[in-house]
């Protein structure tokens, strides 16, 4: 017998409403609506022709349409198990929340909040008086402002201090952060014009003194987060550029980056650069803070009120969420030692190796798989050099793709033909789900 041709095969295809009749179309219809139906109706018909036109047969076509609507109405923004080693991973959302965080988030989003209300006279308040006090007690500054992220912290800072006007940065720090934002770039939104001094690895005191001028408005330091210069390069003490700052009459503002309260490797923190005589200091609040998606501005009380009054401010300016996540997570901070135990990020970071070394076997018994030895690292810009003794459970290379594409997505490291599911970011109680993954992608 002659196979058809796929002309005739593609005629004999069903009408959209011919399959929308289905009773499991039917019953997609009346749970998720019709709009649903169609569409995956639609969807499905399409993949068809492909398959015809490439020789093969596309099967049950109402199946085919019901699974198109469950990835219809699959939320796009998903959980994903980390399994890379990457702490603060940026495509994976940095910072996961501590249960505190979480705990505030759900109180204030399930009803009405006196985000914006003085509770006590009755009148209109500050969105920003929640988490003020915190950040003051925890940097020691005079007062404190959060924006939707850091980048946006560091352009209000310049718009309020220097529009206008220039400031004076080192070429060593014009740093580019995630997905090619860059330094010179945000400081010309803001309306300030870029003076830099010094050289790629060396710059001193003395060159920011020879360009301050009659215009200058601000002093800029910015951390090399995401990156050092080692070898043959000099940086001037903040203390020294305070001096510098305060002799002449203008702001010193030091973007930190990544957000570091206490002492955690090289990074500085903000109460120390506060100490040193930054007027103000800019960090994030979702890398090494461990909070949500966030732009921290704080230190003298008469420079953030400048910030507040600017009319970027408002455009800026971080939701209820946010602000509810921020505070959870601020709080835990005020106890050190409880926060290395409940802030996700900061106890993966403290986590003994053996401890790792005991989660990566017991999924390595779950899954079939071996242990193999790593190496974690932080991420989020943060701590570039630092590496972090971790363990992995080895898989074959061939269950990347159905793991990354399952429920819940499994995201590990493809390494010399095998797939490593790094247990460093892998929590004791998502093991089971993983193995569960496992299994269900070699099926």
């Amino acid at each position: 017998m002659t196979e058809r041709p796929p002309g005739a095969r593609l005629r004999e295809l069903p009408p959209v409403d011919r399959l929308l009749a289905d009773p499991r179309l039917l019953e997609v219809a009346e749970r998720h609506g019709r709009g649903v139906a169609v569409e995956a109706v639609r969807r499905a018909l399409e993949v068809a022709r492909e398959e015809i036109r490439a020789g093969f047969e596309p099967g049950d076509l109402a199946d085919r349409a019901r699974a198109e609507a469950h990835a219809i109405l699959r939320p796009r923004l998903r959980r994903v198990i980390n399994a890379t080693g990457v702490i603060a991973h940026t495509n994976l959302g940095r910072a996961p929340l501590a249960a505190a965080a979480l705990e505030r988030v759900a109180e204030v989003a399930g009803g009405y909040s006196n985000l914006e209300l003085d509770l006590e006279p009755g009148t209109r308040g500050s969105r920003q008086a929640h988490v003020a006090g915190h950040v003051r007690e925890l940097t020691g500054a005079e007062a404190a402002l959060v924006v939707n992220n850091n980048a946006a912290a560091v352009l209000l800072a310049l718009a309020a201090l220097a529009e206008g006007r220039e400031v004076i940065v080192s070429r060593g720090e014009l740093v580019e952060i995630g997905d090619g934002f860059r330094i010179p770039d945000v400081l010309a939104r803001s309306g300030a014009r870029l003076v830099e001094v010094g050289t790629t690895n060396r710059t001193r005191v003395a060159d920011y003194e020879r360009a301050i001028t009659a215009e200058t408005g601000v002093l800029l330091r910015v951390h090399q987060s995401n990156f050092r210069i080692v070898g043959f390069a000099e940086q001037p003490p903040l203390a020294e550029l305070a001096m510098l700052a305060e002799r002449c009459g203008l702001a010193l503002v030091d973007d930190l980056g990544s957000g570091v309260l206490g002492e955690l490797g090289d990074e500085p923190s903000a109460r120390a650069s506060l100490a040193a005589g930054a007027q103000l200091v800019c960090f994030s609040g979702d890398k090494l803070l461990g909070g949500p998606q966030a732009g921290i501005v704080a230190g003298r009380a008469d420079l953030v009120e400048r910030l507040r009054r600017h009319p970027l401010q408002r455009a800026l300016r971080a939701d209820k969420l946010t602000l509810a996540a921020l505070e959870g997570t601020l709080a835990l901070h005020r106890d050190p030692a409880r926060a290395r135990q409940e802030v996700p990020v900061l106890r993966m970071l403290a986590e003994p190796a053996g401890a790792v070394r005991a989660r990566a076997e017991r999924l390595a018994e779950l899954t079939g798989g071996s242990v193999e030895q790593t190496v974690a690292r932080v991420g989020g810009g943060a701590l570039p050099l630092a590496e972090l003794d971790s363990f992995a459970c080895s898989l074959e290379e061939a269950l990347a793709t159905p793991l990354r594409l399952g429920e819940p997505p499994v995201v590990g490291v493809v390494r010399d033909g095998r797939l490593l599911l790094d247990c460093r970011t892998v929590a004791d109680a998502e093991l089971e789900e993983v193995a569960a993954a496992v299994a269900a992608a070699r099926a």
